[in-house]
């Protein structure tokens, strides 16, 4: 079972080798490595093709793209693993076991979806955790989601909900999720820590970034048929503040 790990990434030399490395060093032998970059000027590209050069499960490109969720895009189409998931440029494993335990869940044939708890940190200290738990149909309309950053799907589930919505500029990831978990695929929770991701994300940096979220997330969610618009918004807002109270 190959397991396709996606990074985009655009001027992010600073950061990116410690990606690189996280991915290198799992237990698990058959991982394919797509990285996305779009068009870096900053040593990132020369960065990626030293990469290539030493690691033969490296696939990768390097030009201009529209966006986040077109690179993501990019990406799913380039790879060929069994199962997909993604590990954004400052973003690391959190252990070298990580990617065994997704692969272990995915032994049962019948789950579609494996996610798992986040830790959110800032220069090297932990800051929050995002603490998931097991789905729950009923979950989606209290603003219930996944880390979508610890979630790997199988390759057929792309195939069938389609690509990234393109429109969204910050909520094409939570549109995603509303439409794999509506549509009744199996999933199974990791009640561990599997991705460490710095903070300062596109839907957080600043205030307008955030007012930007809120009113994409209500367009997600009325476009799927979840929820009860604003409402679940604030609800999905709440659930954020209380990751802040778990650090560990």
């Amino acid at each position: 079972m190959k397991i396709s790990i996606i990074t985009i990434t655009y001027n992010s030399a600073k950061t990116l080798q410690h990606t690189l490395e996280s991915v290198q060093s799992q237990t698990y032998p058959d991982i394919e490595h797509v990285i996305v970059d779009g068009a870096s000027t900053d040593g990132t590209k020369d960065l990626i093709e030293n990469y290539a050069k030493q690691h033969s499960n490296v696939r990768w490109i390097s030009e201009k793209d529209n966006g986040i969720y077109n690179a993501l895009n990019k990406g799913i189409s380039m790879a060929t693993g069994d199962i997909i998931g993604f590990l954004h440029s400052d973003d690391v494993l959190f252990s070298a076991h990580s990617i065994e335990q997704i692969a272990d869940a995915f032994k049962d044939p019948t789950i579609d979806v494996v996610y798992g708890d986040l830790q959110y940190c800032r220069e090297g200290k932990i800051i929050r955790r995002w603490k998931s738990n097991d789905f729950n149909p009923h979950a989606l309309k209290y603003g219930w989601m996944p880390p979508h950053p610890t979630m790997y799907v199988r390759k057929e589930v792309y195939q069938q909900v389609g690509e990234y919505d393109e429109w969204f500029h910050i909520a094409a990831d939570y549109d995603m999720m509303l439409r794999i978990f509506k549509s009744g695929f199996r999933s199974q929770y990791i009640p561990e820590v599997l991705v460490r991701m710095e903070t300062g994300g596109a839907s957080n940096k600043n205030t307008k970034a955030r007012l930007s979220k809120t009113q994409e997330d209500y367009i997600a969610l009325k476009k799927n048929h979840v929820g009860a618009g604003y409402l679940t918004v604030a609800c999905k807002q709440l659930r954020k503040l209380r990751q802040f109270l778990r650090k560990s």
